[in-house]
């Protein structure tokens, strides 16, 4: 085992011992407005760009966002932004949560018990009271037991969807340079090296300069025409929020050329890049590179997160290969566990997973359909990175 590895500390183990509902701590809910409901959560640990109220209401437009808070004694443990999808000709609705419910403080000691009766208080509501079903994605856990899968799907929920390219590749922030240096893969720190050599230049911007990113990614996006399917729109919305919600933006000037640019989500324990643009200047001058590196020590100087979460990589062998030499020896690879749905109506439940069927059957299509229009746009299919059975 490397040094490195000696000293971080060991993952806490996971304990799956099946909680009944009647054993875990009463929680009062209360459903807020979201302007309410984003200020409250830019404190939590667990907060994610995916419960934001702001990124939610212009990502799914078609939804309605119902942001509930849970108290214990007076004072708020957690929260999950529900958003409920009606079925077509309205003879259904589902209750969405995507990752979440989340913890204020994970950690507490009771963490786990109160993420459960979080889970109970939204069971209660929208599958006993309003007769849903109710699909939970939970967060990919740096831990290799993924507790909070486990414990939904010993509660009785059942495995649903599974995302196409899983896996994320999470940094662990908090080592020293030298520390995060000798992480790194041979070959990533070799391009570091080299790119650090160069006429680059790294820089904070601001809410200001978000055309600036725009141009440049609009710029690639031309240059690659690559199909794009992310929450690309929300940008707008999301760097209109207040801090620390709102995300950090990062540009790398070669001179006084823009080369690279980032969003970075910043709140809470775990930072997500969510967007970058590059010029075609970027490759040459190992851009990218220089751009992380600097980042990843921008986060641990500035923020209290405890890891940096790269995203996945769509297929593409060639970010499969960057992230996970950056990822290096001290960081982690872990799936975004599948999709689980409950329900108490059997009714609900076959109405639910036939929506669902019927969803993932057309982006299957669409995808092939994508392929065979930009052959340039079929992922690579990196090589297996293994993966826990999660059944």
């Amino acid at each position: 085992m490397s040094v490195i590895a000696d000293r971080l500390p060991a993952p806490q183990a996971a304990v799956f011992t099946e909680i009944s509902p009647a054993d875990l701590p009463q929680l009062r809910r209360e459903c807020v407005s979201g302007a309410a409901w984003d200020a409250v959560i830019a404190g939590f640990d667990e907060v994610c760009q995916e419960q934001i109220h702001a990124f939610a209401a212009v990502r799914w437009p078609g939804v309605t966002c119902e942001p509930n808070l849970f108290y214990l004694d007076g004072r708020i443990v957690g929260g999950a932004l529900v958003m409920v999808q009606a079925l077509p000709l309205g003879v259904a609705r589902i209750a969405v949560l995507k990752w979440a419910p989340m913890l204020a403080d994970a950690g507490r000691d009771d963490a786990e018990r109160l993420r459960a009766a979080m889970v109970e208080a939204v069971l209660a509501e929208y599958s006993r009271a309003r007769r849903m079903m109710v699909s939970v994605l939970p967060a990919a856990s740096t831990q290799a037991s993924q507790p909070a899968y486990r414990a939904l799907r010993e509660r009785g929920f059942r495995r649903g969807s599974t995302l196409l390219f899983p896996n994320r590749y999470m940094v662990r922030l908090g080592l020293s340079d030298s520390e995060q240096r000798k992480s790194l893969h041979q070959k990533w720190r070799y391009h570091l090296n080299k790119a650090e050599k160069g006429d680059l230049h790294f820089e904070r911007g601001g809410p200001a300069d978000l055309g600036q990113f725009k141009a440049l990614y609009d710029a690639m996006s031309e240059r690659k025409q690559f199909p794009d399917h992310s929450a690309y729109e929300t940008v707008d919305a999301l760097m209109a929020v207040e801090e620390p919600l709102r995300p950090e933006l990062f540009f790398v000037r070669q001179g006084d050329e823009l080369v690279a640019g980032a969003l970075i989500f910043k709140a809470g324990k775990r930072a997500v890049y969510l967007y970058g643009a590059t010029s075609d200047k970027a490759l040459p001058a190992r851009a990218g590179y220089f751009m992380h590196w600097q980042i990843i020590g921008w986060l641990r100087d500035n923020t209290d997160a405890d890891w940096y979460d790269l995203g996945g990589t769509d297929g593409f062998l060639g970010l499969h290969q960057f992230k996970k030499g950056m990822v290096g020896e001290a960081g982690v690879i872990r799936p975004v566990p599948p999709v689980v749905n409950y329900a108490d109506s059997a009714w609900a439940y076959m109405l639910g997973m036939g929506a669902y069927r019927a969803r993932d059957l057309l982006q299957h299509l669409r995808r092939h359909l994508n392929a065979w229009r930009n052959p340039r746009a079929k992922p690579d299919q990196p090589p297996h990175v293994p993966q826990d059975d999660l059944q």
